[in-house]
């Protein structure tokens, strides 16, 4: 389940501290105290931290009462991550499309029978949370319900045959009943259940222990806490076994997440262009998106390109930030659902060790831009290209030897560790002008844009060539 948008945690992130590769003891120090000053502030029991820089995991420490017999912490303890959950049900989605066993466009009455409108919902509307299909865990407590157990179809018969909320593709809202679809039809697609397929083309190759989180209960395990206003932190009762199943059913240590950080970071385990497609938002009929991929949230907060999501199981709140572009990533896990510590502690481990952005979009449109630019990038240095992004002489430019040399010269270079504009827009022969820079250590490019005027404006230039600093 998302609750309380962490935009706003992502947002705060200013960070003047210089890049390093591993953290001194001063940093550690800084991440000590803004850990144990927000489970102080806020009444929560606990936290699991990892930090990933250079694309590496730097730092991994859990902190307070992980249960009520786990007086003393550990980092590897598996917390619930909840609907951090979700991208790994896209990602078992993206394999099996990668295989040609199914389409994103795929309706989804292929698979899964007697959902309204089911001939009119793409799998690629319920992992973008634009199918239409009524949330089945709006609250942020439990309901009645929950008590007893559940089976996705249960879920499906009770909220999935209701009447659209709007027609697919037509708005966003969030819906954790297209997720059980989803995980329903990678079972049937697989032939086997969710888990045993993540931990099988996932979690194994990764050396991910990960746990369906109705078990990961009793010894060894973080309990889930709360608090009723500023009334005393208490044990809660975990909901009944299948309330969260593909929508965020699963359990593992901060350390564990960050592996999959990292995996994202360096393009493994999915196709680059899988993960590219994951983290590309989803436009609805009018042409507007919030961000929103496939199971991640996307964007730009002070000139730093983001992929997010957070979660919230009962009793426990967590967050994933990753920074493409710094090859960082910050691994938030709580055993509270009360209070912001997980975003108070992602805000304050971003702010003291992440390096600042050498440059900040001024306004949103040089924001969007930045996201466009760095999109038809990385389908350059990955071989293909979306020809609707450009006009009509882009696209005369990129013959496919440009396209060959733009591949051949750009792949080997890897993943940037700084993707920003320099200087400001401005226009030039009816076309908007943004210049950027991209670092590799010791090698720099610059870009040099025009594009259409407005936020969809296709370009009319791309070109790249290498610089001195």
């Amino acid at each position: 389940m998302l609750i309380r948008s962490t935009f706003v945690a992502v947002a705060l992130l200013a960070a003047p501290a210089a890049f390093a590769q591993s953290l001194n003891a001063d940093e550690r120090a800084q991440v000590d105290r803004i850990v144990a000053d927000s489970l102080t502030a806020t009444g929560t029991p606990s936290a699991s931290v990892a930090v990933v820089r250079g694309g590496e995991i730097v730092f991994a420490k859990a902190y307070g009462k992980q249960a009520e017999k786990m007086p003393v912490p550990h980092d590897e303890a598996p917390y619930q991550i909840a609907s951090i959950s979700k991208q790994f049900t896209a990602a078992a989605i993206l394999l099996l499309a990668h295989e040609g066993k199914l389409s994103l466009d795929d309706k989804i009455i292929k698979y899964v029978p007697d959902i309204t409108d089911g001939d009119k919902i793409t799998i690629r509307q319920l992992l973008s949370h634009t199918a239409g299909l009524q949330d089945y865990w709006p609250q942020d407590y439990s309901f009645k319900a929950m008590a007893t157990p559940v089976t996705p179809q249960g879920i499906v018969d009770r909220w999935a045959k209701k009447p659209l909320d709007f027609a697919p593709g037509t708005q966003w809202q969030y819906s954790n009943t297209g997720y059980v679809v989803a995980g329903m039809i990678v079972e049937k697609v697989a032939g086997m259940p969710l888990l045993d397929f993540l931990k099988a083309r996932i979690f194994k190759p990764l050396d991910i222990a990960a746990f369906d989180q109705d078990l990961a209960i009793g010894k060894g395990f973080p309990q889930g806490y709360g608090r009723a206003a500023m009334g005393p932190v208490r044990v809660v009762t975990p909901a009944a076994n299948g309330w969260l199943f593909a929508a965020g059913e699963l359990s593992m240590s901060a350390r564990d997440l960050a592996k999959w950080d990292v995996a994202r970071l360096d393009r493994k385990i999915l196709a680059p262009e899988d993960w590219m497609l994951q983290e590309t938002p989803v436009k609805l009929a009018d042409g507007s998106t919030n961000g929103y991929g496939l199971g991640v949230s996307t964007g730009v907060a002070n000139g730093r390109r983001f992929v997010e999501h957070s979660g919230e199981a009962v009793g426990f709140l967590s967050e994933n930030i990753v920074f493409p572009d710094e090859r960082a990533a910050i691994v938030v896990l709580t055993n509270s659902w009360s209070g912001d510590a997980y975003l108070a502690i992602a805000a304050g481990l971003a702010k003291t060790l992440l390096p600042a952005p050498a440059v900040m979009p001024v306004n949103d449109a040089d924001a969007a831009a930045l996201t466009r630019v760095r999109l038809v990038f990385d389908q350059l240095r990955g071989g293909t290209l979306d020809r609707a992004l450009l006009t009509e002489d882009a696209n005369y430019y990129f013959t496919p030897v440009t396209l060959a040399d733009y591949k051949g010269s750009l792949s080997p270079l890897g993943e940037p560790v700084i993707f920003v504009q320099t200087g400001r827009a401005r226009l030039r022969g009816g076309f908007v002008n943004r210049n950027f820079r991209v670092t590799y250590g010791d090698n720099v490019l610059t870009i040099s844009t025009y594009a259409e005027p407005g936020e969809n404006g296709r370009l009319e230039q791309f070109l790249v060539a290498p610089t001195n600093r």
